[in-house]
């Protein structure tokens, strides 16, 4: 295994994680809003077509009946919070990494790297839950043909004159069951990929563009892969009228299964893997690109 490069900086983290967290917004945003859209469509009456028949059909009604700035529909609250959250994400990997560590020199484990990822997810999810409830209201809002919210800060004052803070944080509960998992799967198997992708005697800080593409995107599909269910059940439950699963997850899980059978926690897989590659691509290279950027404008930072 490659060496991998320590300590972490937190306020080059902070930078960096914050520049790669836009990149992946913007790139990986539209198919978002699809993703979304396909997994909290109601379900169809006997006889009628559903809303949409796949991904590609979701997108051309969405591009076709609102522009592209539908696919961008609720970017507002992911651009606000990736900068905090992606910096606490790559800090608390690298704080799950510190704590592992007997010197500063030790390399860890695959076994390791995973849990430190795993408790990235947990400090993301402060950050995240809201920002998703948001989002995911927002995403659905136009589909529906009603005008509720006017945008991302109207969404969340109303949220909160409501139901209080904890309808803005309606869901976290389901945001930590997806996030914990697939945060420990996105970085173990990004480091994974890098050692392997690094050439024999050549530091994984020296990986070519190409190669830390790919590692990037293979992470983001690996994590994707875990993360797709509970994020189903998420969506399906923060966009849910209030009081309509009073036992929370557990409600959507038998009600989707019930109704719609064991493929339903897959909705939206295509939209997703179809996103999951550039979009996390774009976030490890933006990640790296300012870390060398920082590295070298401030060396002592």
């Amino acid at each position: 295994m490659a060496k991998q490069p320590q300590p972490i900086s937190p306020l080059k983290n902070f930078f960096a994680g914050g520049f790669g967290g836009v990149c992946l917004v913007f790139v990986g945003h539209p198919l978002d809003t699809i993703k979304v859209r396909l997994q909290t469509q109601p379900k169809p009456q006997p006889g009628q077509a559903p809303l949409y028949s796949g991904t590609f059909d979701c997108f051309r009604k969405t591009l076709v009946g609102e522009g592209v700035h539908g696919l961008y529909r609720g970017m507002a609250a992911p651009i606000i919070g990736v900068t905090p959250m992606f910096a606490v994400c790559f800090f608390g990997f690298g704080l799950g990494k510190r704590l592992q560590q007997r010197k500063p020199d030790d390399v860890l484990t695959y076994p390791q790297l995973f849990a430190a990822g795993m408790l990235s997810g947990v400090f993301t999810t402060v950050i995240m839950a809201p920002g998703e409830r948001i989002k995911c209201l927002l995403q659905i809002q136009a589909a529906t043909g009603e005008t509720k919210y006017s945008g991302s800060l109207d969404c969340a004052k109303q949220l909160y004159r409501e139901a209080g803070i904890r309808g803005v944080y309606k869901g976290t509960v389901l945001t930590l069951m997806r996030d914990v998992p697939a945060s420990g799967m996105y970085f173990m198997t990004y480091e994974w990929l890098k050692n392997i992708l690094t050439p024999e005697g050549k530091s994984v800080s020296d990986l070519s563009v190409p190669r830390i593409l790919f590692a990037g995107g293979l992470a983001g599909i690996f994590n994707w892969a875990v993360a797709i269910p509970p994020d189903v059940l998420k969506s399906r439950f923060q966009t849910a009228p209030e009081g309509k699963y009073p036992n929370g997850f557990r409600d959507v899980l038998r009600e989707l299964i019930r109704e719609e059978g064991v493929a339903s926690l897959y909705k939206g897989f295509t939209a997703v893997m179809i996103r999951a590659f550039p979009a996390n691509a774009a976030c490890f290279l933006g990640f790296e690109v300012a870390m060398k950027f920082l590295n070298w404008v401030a060396p002592g930072l």
